[in-house]
């Protein structure tokens, strides 16, 4: 009779702890939604972004005929670096929503990008670190076609290729690991 008293409270301590243990791992899932915000103030981000592409392109227009040549150059860099800046937080916020919070019900829809539903983490990671040297480059140049007008010094503009370079070389390791991950994955356990 003991053994049966016993076995009844195991059962019931049992159904107890599978009920709380699926309560915390339906908090833990649903807590996913916390990154929603984030990825929305990225939209936001994109939103400013839009504000300074369009205020630089007045600046580019309404001076199209007293800016320099270097100075029109400036400013295309500058649209172009908007524009990867911006493209590059679209993919983050859209992906990352996608990856870790919920699938979009977009079915096929004609507009839906390519890339949508296969940007894994790591394909993300490579194309985060691909648009910060594509930025770092932009950047540089633009202090190289300004440097007459900007007073840098040697040692700035040491520093700011010497920062492009460590991207740069970080972008290489980075596809480099995700190759190797890539080969170990594909081959056959033996």
């Amino acid at each position: 009779m003991q053994n049966r008293c016993f076995v009844i409270q195991s059962n019931r301590a049992t159904r107890v702890m599978k009920r709380l243990e699926h309560l915390f791992e339906a908090a833990l899932f649903g807590s996913r939604w916390l990154l929603a915000p984030l990825f929305a103030g990225l939209m936001v981000a994109v939103i400013a972004l839009l504000v300074k592409f369009f205020k630089e392109l007045w600046n580019l227009l309404s001076g199209l005929f007293t800016l320099t040549a270097q100075e029109s150059v400036v400013s295309i860099l500058t649209l172009v670096d908007v524009a990867l800046l911006a493209s590059l937080l679209l993919i983050i916020a859209l992906s990352g929503y996608e990856n870790f919070v919920s699938k979009f019900a977009l079915g096929d829809h004609e507009d839906r990008p390519g890339w949508m539903g296969k940007v894994g983490f790591s394909d993300l990671k490579i194309k985060l670190i691909g648009a910060i040297v594509a930025i770092s480059a932009i950047e540089l140049l633009k202090a190289f076609v300004n440097v007459t007008d900007t007073q840098m010094t040697h040692e700035q503009l040491a520093w700011k290729v010497g920062i492009h370079l460590t991207f740069v070389v970080s972008g290489v390791l980075f596809a480099v690991t995700d190759l190797i991950m890539a080969k170990a994955k594909s081959k056959p356990d033996k």
